[in-house]
């Protein structure tokens, strides 16, 4: 009799749904066939936030941004309402559960974020613009709690750190097809390469961004030999067409990222002393400062433009006499300088550099693309900008959080028993490595498209860092439910 009771129930519901569907189409009120949608949603939130994280992962690459420079946050559909929501039903769990593992609380990592954000908390009191500020804080802070303070908890299944790799991966692909074909209908032109991946990516910097942070990910999953030769034969294949997508991206900062993270593995794989690579870094430094003059005068003398032939292309990467992609980027570095010798301690305030900074630019040093409003980007580096936004306590505690991911990165290559779990953390690792050099240029985390699989994959060292690198630790142990409640209640 209940069977029978909730089937026509079921029925009923139906019923009801299409009948009011029919009215509100012909009303030409076309919102109301989301409202299963809507459905599915808050029953994840509520019962199974794993998979609505594993499905934002997938949705990111695919994901439109909408810009509303008016509020100072763009909004990125359908990612970012989802990531608030999660965002949300974490809080209230936090605090009406009082669940939470104090073993990630302590971790390095998470100390360095929790004060980089009371930093960016405190700063957006004193911000030029506290509207802007508060509103740049609650992004990243959606970002941040969805992707790390619950990814921590997402990969304590280690399967699931390559099942977020794979999706991420998967969609991209979506977007390199997508790119390549527009791209081949331009007959491969240098000049459509910073567009024809849009709406998807805002611009070919970007896109070759997140291609630089797959590439070492995926060229490792071709010699994991935990997983089957079908899927190894498919990560070659991957392999393969991203490299001929970034290299038809033009983006020349992923091109050097890459030689990044060969560089870093050489170092590990050596086993080099990290006092001989801080000494070698400091020699260079040195050599620069007292070479300067010199460096620079030989560097205006390169006068080739970016290129659609690639030594060409590559040779312009150190042209600052002609290039205005490279001379913009001097200008808008100066600016944050200046604005940082004006506001050393507090800085302008978080997301406020692109309505600021006009006054701070010098005629002398604006380029045929430099603007007064913004809209061409921020400071177009993760390091100078909190400088500029969050004075020199901004920028040392951003810092801070990636000294503590290579600290972690580093113990997990040299201590791990088990080989896979060794592999993962070091393309974990080689993934951040690739941001970490493209941050030096440009500056994505105040979007969907980085931020996901940047705070993602320092979730996984973490989780690999606390619950998988141990001697005995078996890769394909899930969870407890217990442990998990905070994800599936």
């Amino acid at each position: 009799m209940t069977n029978s009771i909730k089937t026509w129930w079921v029925y009923g519901l139906s019923i009801l749904f299409i009948i009011l569907n029919i009215i509100f189409i012909v009303k030409e009120f076309y919102w109301i066939s989301l409202l299963p949608i809507a459905l599915l949603i808050i029953l994840l939130l509520l019962y199974s936030l794993d998979i609505l994280l594993f499905g934002i992962v997938f949705l990111t690459p695919l994901s439109v941004n909408l810009q509303d420079l008016d509020f100072g946050v763009g909004v990125s559909l359908p990612t970012e309402p989802l990531l608030f929501g999660i965002m949300m039903v974490f809080i209230f769990r936090l605090f009406y559960e009082n669940k939470y593992d104090f073993k990630i609380l302590k971790h390095p990592v998470t100390i360095a974020i929790i004060f980089y954000l009371i930093w960016m908390f405190v700063t957006s009191i004193t911000s030029e613009m506290p509207i802007v500020s508060f509103k740049y804080l609650l992004s990243r802070l959606w970002f941040i709690i969805p992707y790390y303070f619950l990814g921590i908890y997402l990969f304590k299944k280690f399967n699931n750190i390559k099942i977020f790799s794979w999706l991420y991966i998967i969609a991209l692909l979506i977007v390199v097809v997508y790119t390549i074909y527009n791209h081949w209908l331009w007959g491969f032109e240098e000049k459509p390469a910073h567009w024809v991946m849009s709406p998807f990516y805002n611009d070919h910097t970007a896109y070759g961004a997140m291609l630089a942070f797959f590439i070492p990910v995926i060229f490792g999953f071709i010699f994991n030999k935990f997983t089957s030769k079908t899927v190894r034969i498919i990560s070659m294949v991957i392999f393969g067409i991203f490299m001929i997508a970034i290299v038809l991206s033009y983006c020349r900062a992923a091109w050097i990222s890459i030689f990044a993270a060969i560089g870093v593995y050489l170092i590990l794989y050596f086993k080099i002393n990290y006092r001989i690579v801080i000494l070698s870094i400091t020699v260079f430094v040195s050599l620069y400062v007292l070479f300067k003059t010199d460096i620079i005068m030989k560097l205006e003398k390169n006068k080739q433009d970016s290129s659609k032939y690639l030594t060409e292309h590559l040779q312009s990467m150190s042209n600052i006499s002609s290039d205005a992609s490279n001379l913009e980027r001097i200008n808008r570095w100066s600016s944050a300088f200046r604005m940082f010798e004006e506001r050393p301690v507090f800085g302008w305030g978080p997301g406020t550099y692109q309505f600021v900074y006009a006054p701070f630019q010098r005629y002398k040093e604006k380029t045929i693309i430099s603007t007064n409003t913004g809209e061409k980007g921020n400071a177009h580096s993760e390091y100078i900008g909190p400088l500029a936004e969050g004075g020199v306590l901004g920028s040392l505690l951003f810092i801070s959080i990636l000294i503590t991911v290579i600290y972690t990165a580093s113990k997990i290559y040299k201590n791990a028993r088990n080989k896979e779990i060794k592999l993962l953390g070091l393309l974990t690792f080689l993934g951040l490595v690739t941001y970490y050099t493209h941050g030096v240029l440009n500056n994505f985390l105040d979007t969907d498209k980085a931020s996901v699989p940047f705070w993602g994959f320092i979730a996984i060292l973490v989780a690999i860092d606390l619950y998988h690198n141990e001697p005995e630790k078996k890769t394909e142990t899930d969870v407890r439910v217990s442990d998990n409640n905070i994800i599936n209640p």
